[in-house]
């Protein structure tokens, strides 16, 4: 049972992580906050039927590639940057009802699945990633409140009247509830990806504002996390996130500036 606080807002949840058991089998809150994130991310994609003339059938095949390999892909970025760990507990390795996947582990893995994919099908990978990237951000906003059930990828000590009372080691801290500031951003970037695409200027628009200001969010959110993936001292999201920043807004840029350009001539 985890004990949660927002002393602020004179709240306070006791949390069971098992949701349920089902003939001796625990059934974890963790999976079935991550199993509803892709369901709502599937009937986005639903509803989005016919965006930039991608047919949701065609998003049915690949979906049934890229879920499993994303997942497989975010767990084994989250094991890689702990290696340590997972090289004296193997048997930790397929255990994720701890939580224990990286974000983006699972977009880099799903490029690639998406880059075979459209290879294959002879399909515009960047209409497909624009089609697929609001689901993605909304799926990210969900499935953040895994972290909240697990007491994981909180931030530092705060004073803020939205500070997270939790329990560490028997120890009660007060902290940045930083799962909350990325489900909140997620959302609000969710909106914007909807507000802009019946309004794109070129293919891959809609893909590069997603990696735009979730590298905005992840920079600042990342620089607050206790439990970042580290190599040496390094924040690998941290670092990661700036470089996806700079490439991103400098397509955004080259691009404003040719459609300018075409108007002038």
């Amino acid at each position: 049972m985890n004990t949660v606080a927002f002393p602020g807002f004179n709240l306070k949840f006791n949390i069971n992580r098992i949701a349920f058991t089902i003939f001796g089998i625990n059934i974890y809150w963790y999976g079935l906050i991550m199993v509803t994130a892709i369901v709502i991310g599937i009937i986005v994609l639903k509803i989005r039927n016919g965006t930039y003339d991608i047919e949701f059938n065609k998003i049915l095949d690949l979906l049934l590639f890229l879920i499993p390999i994303s997942i497989m892909s975010a767990r084994a970025y989250y094991v890689i940057f702990n290696l340590k760990y997972y090289l004296s507990n193997p048997a930790e390795i397929i255990n994720m009802r701890n939580g224990g996947m990286a974000i983006y582990g699972g977009i880099i893995g799903g490029i690639i699945t998406c880059v075979v994919y459209c290879k294959k099908t002879k399909t515009n990978l960047l209409d497909i990633m624009d089609y697929l990237a609001p689901a993605l951000v909304l799926g990210q906003a969900i499935g953040r409140w895994g972290n909240f059930v697990n007491v994981e990828a909180y931030g530092t000590l705060t004073t803020a009247p939205w500070r997270m009372g939790i329990y560490e080691a028997s120890n009660y801290l007060e902290v940045h509830p930083t799962f909350l500031y990325e489900s909140i951003t997620c959302f609000m970037i969710f909106m914007v990806l909807l507000a802009i695409t019946n309004k794109r200027k070129f293919k891959g628009q809609i893909t590069c504002t997603y990696l735009l200001l979730y590298s905005i969010e992840r920079t600042f959110v990342e620089g607050l996390r206790t439990d970042s993936l580290m190599l040496g001292t390094i924040r690998i999201s941290q670092v990661l996130s700036i470089v996806i920043f700079i490439v991103s807004l400098t397509i955004l840029i080259k691009q404003k500036m040719s459609q300018k350009s075409q108007k002038s001539q």
